[in-house]
């Protein structure tokens, strides 16, 4: 089967993402080598294989949002600390302009975008997006703090103590972090929420 041609502006998105999932497994690769570690004690820290590892660190493959969690903890960081844009202009550090938002992009196409100027206060607020059927991970997971969200567009499937919430577009949700959670866009459509995380350690 012939794939369809691309627009100009799928092509730009398409490029856009390459580049943000390598500058992320660059990111990642730095400070692993760093912490002087290798892809093994990295494997068996987070419990992901080392073929996956490899592809995150080399671009080819973008982790899900629990295996990012793990792999900032096993490396004794936060998520947080992969929002990174090098060419967004400068907020003055009080706004974010819309074309200035820092992202980092996981697997299933779920992306998010740092709406807080930075990660320096006691706040995190996040725009999430996620396509239809994609989701945090297979398997919940937890870390310190308190969380709450607010479903601008879409359906969310919010699954918190293993009890699934479904919440549509005008609901909202609040719960401590570290009760076991995960999340997922049962929909057809995108699922989009503006999400609030304290202390910023996502």
């Amino acid at each position: 089967m012939t794939r369809p041609a691309l627009g100009p502006g799928a092509h730009d998105a398409a490029a856009a993402a390459d580049q943000l999932g390598r500058r992320l497994g660059s990111d990642i690769r730095a400070l692993r080598q760093a912490r002087d570690m290798t892809l093994t004690r990295l494997a068996e820290e987070t419990g992901l294989s080392v073929g996956l590892l490899s592809q995150v660190e080399r671009g080819l493959s973008e982790p899900s949002v629990k295996a990012l969690h793990l792999i900032a903890t096993a490396l004794g960081t936060t998520v947080g600390s992969f929002f990174r844009d090098a060419d967004a202009p400068a907020s003055g550090g009080l706004v974010v302009r819309r074309d200035a938002r820092k992202r980092i992009d996981y697997g299933g196409g779920i992306h998010d975008e740092l709406l807080s100027p930075s990660l320096d206060g006691s706040l995190e607020l996040l725009l999430c997006r996620l396509p239809p059927g994609a989701s945090s991970g297979d398997e919940p997971y937890a870390h310190e703090g308190e969380e709450a969200g607010y479903v601008l567009a879409g359906t969310l499937d919010l699954d918190v103590d293993g009890v699934i919430h479904r919440l549509n577009t005008g609901d909202s949700f609040g719960f401590p972090s570290t009760r076991p959670h995960r999340y997922r866009n049962p929909g057809s459509k995108e699922t989009v929420v503006v999400w609030a995380v304290t202390p910023p350690s996502y």
